[in-house]
């Protein structure tokens, strides 16, 4: 059902069991809608523009997942827009989830964040000057693909993640590929029109799904090239006690959120 004329931009998602799961303080500040063809959750602390995340969760989450991130966002008065990845949350599809298909729903996500920018502005509460963009896991590798060409995002936020994906050569993600279309692909061998901002990249060296030797040299790669190398912040840690050592960090969950936060705010002053 379309919503009133204020939700131009967007269509509600009826509240589900996922959006009622959340805390009550987040449902407070927190609506769903449908962006084009994008499920958000969107978080506001206030309908006045404000700075804000734009977040993008791993293969076989939702958006409601990691509450906690996005109530430690808005409570420094920095606004988020989570979204599900193709085939993930309330666009359910579970081929899509399958790793098989994991190249496809990173490169259409990546497609499809402007069109979400887009609508965002329609609607308040955004202020698309002082955007940073984020992920994790295959949500972090649809960032770095945006991230390759011209964007209006002040930072990055990486987590478990990789720009480089030569190590990932034999696995599911780019199995197939010609050596032409693996190129084509891989963000490290494209950076020649990277543009220089903060990014903040979080890693566990025994990562088992995303191969820490990737990140590390895409990460190095970027501070290489940049004007001012500091910014490019590479947060690793030996062992988290993380599922596989991939999802959450862990015991270092909570460090992570906290430090991101903070390095948002310092990069939107």
């Amino acid at each position: 059902m379309e919503s009133d004329p204020k939700w131009l931009a967007g269509i509600m998602l009826g509240m589900g069991t996922r959006f009622d799961s959340l805390p009550s303080r987040l449902r407070e500040v927190s609506t769903e809608l449908v962006l084009g063809d994008v499920p958000c959750l969107l978080v506001r602390g206030s309908e006045e523009p404000r700075p804000f995340l734009f977040w993008m969760h791993g293969r076989t989450a939702d958006k409601e997942l990691d509450p906690g991130r996005y109530l430690r966002y808005v409570r420094k008065g920095i606004h988020v827009c989570a979204v599900d990845l193709p085939g993930h949350g309330a666009r359910c599809n579970a081929e899509m989830q399958d790793s098989s298909q994991a190249l496809e729903l990173i490169l259409q996500m990546a497609g499809e964040i402007d069109g979400v920018l887009q609508r965002l502005g329609q609607i308040g509460g955004f202020d698309l000057n002082k955007a940073v963009l984020g992920g994790m896991s295959a949500g972090g590798m649809a960032a770095i693909q945006r991230l390759r060409v011209a964007h209006p995002f002040k930072a990055a936020v990486l987590e478990a993640t990789t720009g480089d994906y030569e190590p990932m050569r034999k696995m599911p993600l780019c199995l197939g590929l010609s050596e032409e279309a693996f190129h084509a692909i891989n963000p490290i061998q494209h950076l020649a029109k990277w543009r220089d901002i903060p990014i903040i990249a979080f890693h566990s060296r025994h990562d088992e799904w995303i191969p820490f030797s990737g990140q590390e040299s895409f990460i190095h790669a970027l501070q290489k090239k940049a004007a001012i190398p500091k910014q490019i912040e590479f947060v690793t840690f030996d062992r988290t006690g993380a599922p596989y050592e991939h999802v959450g960090f862990g015991r270092e969950s909570a460090f992570v959120k906290e430090l991101q936060v903070e390095f948002v705010l310092k990069c939107l002053k």
